[in-house]
């Protein structure tokens, strides 16, 4: 049950000649307790109602309306409900409007009594920014404005009684009785004129507001003020982080905006490590009458100062460096100090006496340090300073990270642009690679169940067919596993002595069996029976060589030919090369080949089958068993040649290895 009807505009058309006014928060507080204050202090049994827009309001004056509610019985409360506000008769009633209903944006209070009558009925305006004409949704508590009227006139308080308790009536209709009585009531009591109230309770309310809200407006000059001057100087460097991710540019900036704002004798911003015993001093900020540092080396190793910060990872200073004893952070400190050429103290050579330095720190890291230096004895390091101090230091320390991260940023985009397209070819080949097969497993199995007396042979083409494509799906399956595996590390190398002949065999071997029913290219292997043993896991380096006969045959027509041939590669390694003279590859894509889920024509318009993943495969293997793996081409339609290498067994180098680089290579030309 809901009403938008606002009682503010139902007076307003009632009684014509009255003209709203603009009230504030603080105003109508101090107006509601005076009212409150007269039924109390009084010995009437007048009507009461009061309308808190919302329960949290409400709860706020809960205590002061129990005890209104000792003077009389005609106590009407109106909010709308946040949690456990509801229609209620207990000390006073309570009724519970819809959040939709415009008393949600009104606040009222009515009190009308045998000899005074008062009211207050105020509707809400929006804050708009200044700036953007845009209303500001959450205004401070103060800064509410409300529209309205105050008035003692009688007519004018016993009209907007009435018009309350219409809508009272609405919301709790078992209160008819009551709210008859009270309505009857404040109708009797209606008669033109002022009613004799006593100003003094408002007086003194709107006294003390304005006195508080002063004292307030003060405190808060103050505090805006010291705000302004440490944001200016945040802002300054925020800006120089903006313009430019230079860190010697921004240290300048922070130097000069900082050594101005403490007025300090010398400031100084310069990167640093732990580990570090000196650093040359660049970055400074110079005040009258002392030395610059700019161009010298600053000790950090014996420097109790640095030394503190850097244990306890947090801004030390010392308010009298004269002193053989330092106070650091309120604990006693006995500093060990370097000496000048001339054998002075540093902190006399230099003209410090209060000293402060700030580690700039990133997940517990030291980046750099911001020191100040005062010449003048005693000085006072204040909260407001020190805290401004640790705001320039994060904000260097934010400028050092993003200067780090941006050196990067190039490397960061290529993998992140990598990774997207991961995704998208994962999606793409999931969608088809996994759902085609299905569907054709899917067709296959429902017609062999639902025609029992299909022809053998037809039935037979079906089962071969769902089979292919089961094994296709398996094979899809064991490429992602496989890849996963070599991807996480958790691949048990079994490494031993083998000839490389006989796992180019097993993979010619492999290769024929998987393609039994397929017309190959013509295949050449220029293998020598006699090179060096290579150190390797055979079943592994089988896989691969598969892989990259597979891929050659794929991309080759069986006109064409295939030739793989090994060969040493220097006296630690053996290279194996896989050529055909197939589609070949463009020059700008010879390595993007090995990336995860590449393929030549895009996944979705291939002729040639697979998921992408092959050579990513081959590049995990040959890598970790120690070797290296590329691709050359000249071009499309010029064939290709797939290279890898292995490290080969030194003591079987010196032997048969040697004799068979002499001998001519045994050739053997196997046609598929």
């Amino acid at each position: 049950m809901s009403n938008s009807t606002s009682i503010l505009e139902d007076l307003l058309r009632a009684m014509p000649d009255l003209r709203p006014q603009i009230y504030f928060k603080s105003s109508l507080t101090a107006l509601s307790h005076a009212m409150e204050d007269q039924v109390l202090a009084g010995t009437d049994r007048p009507v009461v109602i009061a309308n808190f827009q919302r329960e949290r309001f409400y709860r706020q004056e809960a205590h002061r309306y129990l005890r209104i509610s000792e003077r009389t019985d005609q106590v009407y409360v109106l909010a709308a409900p946040e949690t456990d506000f509801a229609n209620r008769s207990d000390r006073y009633e309570t009724i519970a409007f819809d959040a939709t209903d415009a008393l949600t944006q009104e606040w009222h209070l009515i009190v009308v009594g045998p000899r005074y009558a008062s009211c207050l009925l105020c509707r809400e305006r929006q804050v708009v920014d200044s700036f953007t004409d845009f209303p500001v949704l959450h205004a401070p508590d103060q800064a509410r404005r409300f529209e309205g009227i105050w008035t003692f006139d009688r007519p004018t308080v016993c009209k907007a009684a009435e018009l309350l308790l219409d809508r009272i009536l609405i919301y709790r209709p078992e209160l008819r009785d009551k709210l008859a009585q009270a309505k009857s009531s404040v109708t009797s009591k209606r008669q033109s004129g002022f009613n004799n109230v006593d100003p003094g309770p408002f007086a003194e309310r709107l006294v003390t507001y304005l006195q508080a809200g002063q004292y307030k407006l003060l405190k808060a000059y103050r505090s805006i003020a010291a705000q302004e001057r440490k944001e200016r100087l945040v802002n300054s460097i925020t800006s120089a982080i903006r313009r430019s991710l230079n860190p010697h540019e921004i240290f300048n900036v922070a130097v000069q905006e900082l050594g101005q704002a403490l007025q300090a004798s010398r400031c100084l911003v310069y990167r640093c490590k732990a580990t570090d015993t000196s650093v040359m001093i660049q970055h400074e900020y110079l005040g009258e009458g002392v030395d610059s540092l700019v161009g010298q080396e600053w000790n950090l190793d014996i420097n109790p100062l640095f030394q503190l910060a850097v244990q306890a990872q947090e801004r030390m200073y010392v308010e009298d460096a004269q002193t053989d004893v330092w106070i650091v952070n309120d604990q006693e400190v006995v500093p060990r100090l370097p000496t000048s050429s001339n054998g002075t103290s540093l902190v006399n050579h230099w003209q410090i006496a209060a000293w402060l330095m700030v580690p700039v720190i990133h997940q517990n890291r030291l980046l750099g340090i911001v020191e100040v230096h005062h010449r003048e004895g005693l000085y006072e390091w204040t909260d407001a300073n020190l805290e401004l101090i640790e705001a320039i230091a994060t904000q260097i320390g934010v400028a050092l990270i993003q200067a780090e991260a941006y050196a990067n940023l190039e490397d960061l985009n290529q993998q992140l642009e990598a990774l997207d397209r991961t995704r998208s070819n994962l999606i793409a080949i999931t969608g088809h690679e996994l759902r085609t097969p299905l569907s054709t497993i899917q067709i296959c199995l429902e017609s062999l169940a639902s025609e029992p007396d299909m022809d053998l042979e037809l039935r037979q083409v079906m089962l071969m067919s769902a089979l292919s494509d089961a094994e296709r799906m398996r094979k899809l399956i064991q490429d992602f596993l496989t890849l996963s595996q070599l991807e996480s590390g958790r691949i048990e190398w079994h490494l031993e002595p083998l000839p490389i002949r006989e796992c180019v065999d097993l993979a010619l071997s492999s290769l024929r069996a998987r393609q039994l029913h397929s017309e190959l290219p013509e295949i050449i292997t220029q293998v020598s029976s006699e090179l060096p043993l290579i150190r390797t896991d055979g079943e592994w380096l089988v896989e691969v060589l598969s892989k990259l006969l597979d891929n050659a045959c794929k991309f080759t027509e069986p006109t064409g030919q295939v030739t793989i041939q090994a060969h040493l590669n220097g006296r630690q390694m053996l290279e194996v090369t896989v050529s055909d003279t197939g589609r070949g590859i463009e020059p700008n894509r010879l390595e993007t080949v090995f990336d995860r889920f590449y393929q030549e024509e895009g996944a979705l318009r291939r002729s040639t089958g697979g998921t992408g993943l092959g050579l990513a495969i081959c590049r995990q293997i040959v890598t970790g068993l120690g070797g290296r793996i590329w691709a050359e081409s000249e071009g499309k339609d010029r064939g290709s040649q797939f290279h890898l290498t292995l490290p080969i067994i030194q003591g079987d180098l010196d032997g048969n290895a040697v004799k068979a680089t002499k001998e001519k290579r045994k050739v053997s030309r196997v046609k598929g």
